[in-house]
C-alpha cells in the first residue's frame, strides 16, 4: 500500500476528471512503465484500477483520469464525488499488463475515449525513445476527449490523428491506418469494447498477426442474460465443495465459504483473482486472458467466470 494525496484535480473533458496523486511527505513514488496502472483502494470498500497517463520518467506524481460511468457500481462515482484536492487514499504500486514492445520498429496507438490514458503514457515514452509511432485518438466529440490541449502542445503533436463521430471528415479510416502490417510493427488499443473490437477485427482482417496486437479492456463484455446455471467448486487441498448459485459469483461463494481468493476489479480485467483449474471446464467471461489461455482451460477468474461442467476443481 502507498499513501497518496490528491495534489490537484481538474476537469479533463465532459464527465472526465483528472487527478494528480503525490506522496504526502514529498518523496518520489515508485517508478512505472508506459501502460501501467495502479489500484485505488476507495473509502467505500471498493478497489478500482486506473491507468497512469503522465510521463513514465516522472517520479513525483501519478496522473490518472476517470470517466464517470452512468452505470457506476460505486467506483467512478466515488472518485468524482469524494476525491477532492487534498484528499488522501491508499493505492497499490504500479503494475503493467499492457506493456510496450520497445524493440518494435514502429507502433500504432489507438485510443477510444478515456482509453487515452495508457496510450498517452505510451506516446510520451516512444517520443523519448525516438521510436516512430502514429497516435489515433477517437471520441464521440471534442467535448468528451480528454487532454486535447496537452496533445496539441506535445512535442509529438504531428503524430496525433484525431477522429470524432460528430465530425464525419475526421472519421477513422482503417484501410489507411492499418495498411502494411509488417512484422516489425505493433498495434496497441484501449477504449470501449465496441471500439476495440472494431480496431482489432479490422487489423486481423487486413493481415495483422494476433501477436502484433496488444490490448487493454476497462471492463469485460457483459455475460449473455439467462445463461447462468448453478455449479460447484471443489477445493483440491481439502475436498470442500462450495456451491455457486445463479446470480452469485464464484468469488462471492468462496468468500462465504471461508476460502480466500484475492479480488480487485470484480470485472475480469485485472487478473488478480486468476485461479488454477485442475478439473472441469470453465466458462470464461474475463477480458484478461488471451484466447490461447482460455482455450487451455487451466485457469479462470472467479470474480466473473463460471463453469460449463457441473464442477470445477480448484488448486486451492
Amino acid at each position: 500500500m502507498i499513501k497518496v494525496r490528491v495534489a490537484s484535480r481538474a476537469q479533463a473533458a465532459e464527465d472526465i476528471v483528472r487527478l494528480d496523486l503525490v506522496c504526502p511527505e514529498g518523496r518520489d513514488l515508485p517508478p512505472f512503465s508506459a501502460g501501467a496502472h495502479v489500484d485505488l483502494f476507495l473509502g467505500n470498500g471498493l478497489t478500482r484500477q486506473y491507468s497512469l497517463c503522465n510521463d513514465p520518467a516522472e517520479r513525483g506524481r501519478y496522473r490518472i483520469a476517470v470517466l464517470r460511468d452512468p452505470a457506476s457500481r460505486g467506483g467512478s462515482a466515488y472518485v468524482h464525488e469524494t476525491l477532492t484536492e487534498g484528499a488522501t487514499l491508499d493505492i497499490s504500486a504500479p503494475r503493467n499488463l499492457f506493456a510496450l514492445d520497445e524493440t518494435a520498429k514502429e507502433h500504432l496507438l489507438f485510443a477510444g475515449g478515456v482509453g487515452v490514458t495508457p496510450i498517452l503514457a505510451m506516446a510520451r515514452r516512444l517520443h523519448a525513445l525516438g521510436s516512430p509511432f502514429i497516435f489515433h485518438y477517437c471520441a464521440r466529440d471534442r467535448s468528451r476527449a480528454a487532454f486535447l490541449d496537452e496533445l496539441a502542445a506535445a512535442p509529438f503533436a504531428d503524430a496525433v490523428r484525431l477522429s470524432f463521430d460528430a465530425e464525419p471528415a475526421t472519421r477513422l479510416d482503417l484501410d489507411a491506418a492499418l495498411a502494411a502490417p509488417a512484422p516489425g510493427r505493433r498495434l496497441y488499443v484501449c477504449g470501449p469494447g465496441g471500439f476495440m473490437a472494431h480496431v482489432i477485427d479490422g487489423a486481423l482482417a487486413r493481415g495483422w498477426a494476433p501477436d502484433q496486437i496488444r490490448k487493454e479492456h476497462f471492463a469485460a463484455a457483459p455475460a449473455p442474460e439467462g445463461e447462468d446455471r448453478p455449479f460447484e467448486l471443489v477445493i483440491a487441498s481439502t475436498g470442500q465443495v462450495v456451491p455457486v448459485a445463479v446470480g452469485q459469483t464464484a468469488a462471492q461463494a468462496l468468500e462465504e465459504a471461508g476460502v480466500f481468493v484475492p479480488v480487485s476489479c470484480e470485472q475480469g480485467v485485472c487478473g488478480t483473482c486468476l485461479t488454477r483449474v485442475i478439473e472441469g471446464e470453465p466458462d470464461h467471461r474475463d477480458a484478461f486472458q488471451t484466447d490461447a489461455e482460455k482455450l487451455a482451460g487451466d485457469q479462470f477468474t472467479p470474480c466473473c467466470s463460471r463453469a460449463r461442467t457441473p464442477r470445477l476443481m480448484l488448486d486451492l
